[in-house]
């Protein structure tokens, strides 16, 4: 039987120790490389640096692993974001990289590194901000309608699209995802109102819900929303898919308007048979107003819908004494001017203006050009210039000879001068009122009953200077 001295058990205590010692290492606190971790799609790295002691202490078969702990910074059920191959770690400091699971979303999570050979584990990290944001561009609600109403004492239901009109990318196809809603109060403020996919609105306002991504910026946030409270002066807007003005060859623009449960459309005051739905698709331009139904009140809404893309105006009126020149004004994109006299086109005429020297009929095209290709036109009238009669004729022959045909009267009493002419028969009655006469009354046949019918006429020019007397037809 073999005899162990006191050396020997000396000696294996040392070497039992030694081989102790060798078989652990001590994980330092990992450091991280960011500050928060805000993931996506196109963006999902992110470092943590450690150290380890003794390098000696590591087994060749050793893996380094980094565990996720929840949004609340616990280690209960870690996640495992990242394991290095068999002692493919052998230095210190070590920087590993790792990312985010597609649920990750808290303010408060902590990494810590483990060693599987020999088995250690370090302390947490500094907690930080992580989320993974699997929708991250613009989506709807409320149907891309920008207002709402409701009744006194009721509520008006704001909601997530899904899927939405569209190529909208609705959030609520992510079952992990929770938002949050805000009220605006000022023109780049607002105020945090409520949480969850929908919001019952009591107060008027401009509202709007953006995808809870914490203290990470995200593009995922949706369209805004204006809610009035129906009775209080404030009308239901109506808003045109094509803008207003909107381009009429582009075809036919959307109105839309708030929700309610019955709707009526209305064009010029008229009603629209049929247009009972919250849209209405229009192609000519007028007044478009609604009536909307939103429970226990109505309110109306209305615009004034321009469907030419631009605006003109021209500097004469309907009837005109030659000679003169007559000029469009208008805001076309490059614009090409078209004139025209007795229908016939003026081919040198191409100008925004034109020297009228000829009496007849004109009309001139104006021709948007560029963006929105869409036409107008205005139509006028040029005449001989009235004789320059010095008297007021008291007797005419309308037999249509061509020589005294027409009653005849100073040039300072036509059209022009807003002077009042009345003609009235031997019987009182009127049989013309007018504040632009054109030396052409009888315009008519007139039949006579009487040898020479007699019409008394009144004339009341700006200065107030009446002129009466009497006017005999004779054959």
């Amino acid at each position: 039987m073999r005899k162990f001295t006191v050396f020997n058990i000396v000696l294996l205590l040392v070497f039992s120790f030694t081989k102790t010692l060798s078989a652990q290492i001590v994980i330092g606190t990992p450091s991280l490389g960011f500050s928060q971790a805000c993931a996506s799609d196109s963006f999902n790295t992110y470092n943590v640096t450690f150290s380890f002691s003794p390098v000696s202490g590591l087994n060749a078969t050793n893996q380094f692993i980094i565990e996720l702990s929840d949004g609340s910074g616990s280690f209960s059920s870690p996640t495992i974001v990242y394991t290095s191959a068999q002692g493919a770690v052998t230095t210190t400091p070590a920087t590993l990289t790792f990312s985010l699971p597609n649920t990750t979303a808290g303010e408060s999570f902590k990494v810590r590194i483990k060693s599987t050979s020999p088995a250690a584990t370090s302390t947490g990290s500094v907690s930080f901000a992580a989320y993974y944001k699997i929708q991250d561009e613009p989506f709807t609600i409320n149907n891309l309608v920008s207002t709402g109403a409701f009744c006194a004492g009721g509520s008006y239901l704001l909601s997530i699209d899904n899927p939405g009109v569209g190529s909208n990318d609705s959030p609520l196809q992510y079952p992990s995802l929770t938002f949050n809603w805000y009220k605006e109060t000022g023109p780049t403020t607002s105020v945090f109102v409520a949480a969850g996919p929908s919001l019952s609105v009591t107060e008027a306002g401009t509202y709007f819900v953006e995808t809870n991504y914490g203290s990470c910026t995200s593009n995922s946030y949706s369209n805004r929303v204006t809610v009035s409270e129906a009775g209080t002066g404030t009308e239901a807007s109506i808003n045109s898919s094509l803008g207003n003005p909107f381009c009429a060859s582009d075809g036919d623009t959307t109105l839309s308007t708030i929700q309610g449960d019955n709707y009526q459309w209305y064009l010029n005051g008229a009603v629209i048979v049929g247009a009972t739905n919250a849209t209405y698709s229009a192609n000519e331009a007028g007044t478009y107003a609604v009536t909307v139904d939103i429970g226990n009140c109505v309110t109306n809404g209305s615009i004034d819908l321009d469907n030419g893309g631009f605006s003109s105006s021209i500097d004469v009126s309907e009837t005109n004494i030659l000679d003169f020149v007559a000029t469009v004004t208008t805001d076309a994109l490059n614009p090409v001017f078209e004139w025209y006299f007795n229908d016939i086109i003026i081919s040198s005429a191409t100008a925004n203006s034109y020297e009228v020297t000829e009496a007849g009929n004109y009309r001139v095209v104006v021709n948007q050009t560029s963006g929105c290709i869409s036409s107008t036109e205005f139509v006028f009238a040029a005449t001989e210039p009235y004789p320059d009669v010095a008297d007021i004729p008291n007797v005419i022959s309308p037999n249509g000879d061509g020589i005294n045909d027409t009653w005849i009267i100073p040039q300072e009493y036509v059209n022009g001068t807003n002077t009042e002419v009345i003609i009235l028969s031997s019987r009182g009655e009127m049989v013309l009122k007018t504040n632009s006469y054109q030396n052409n009354w009888p315009e008519n046949e007139i039949k006579f009953k009487e040898v020479n019918p007699v019409y008394y006429y009144i004339i009341t020019p700006e200065n107030k200077k009446i002129r009466k007397g009497s006017l005999t037809l004779i054959k």
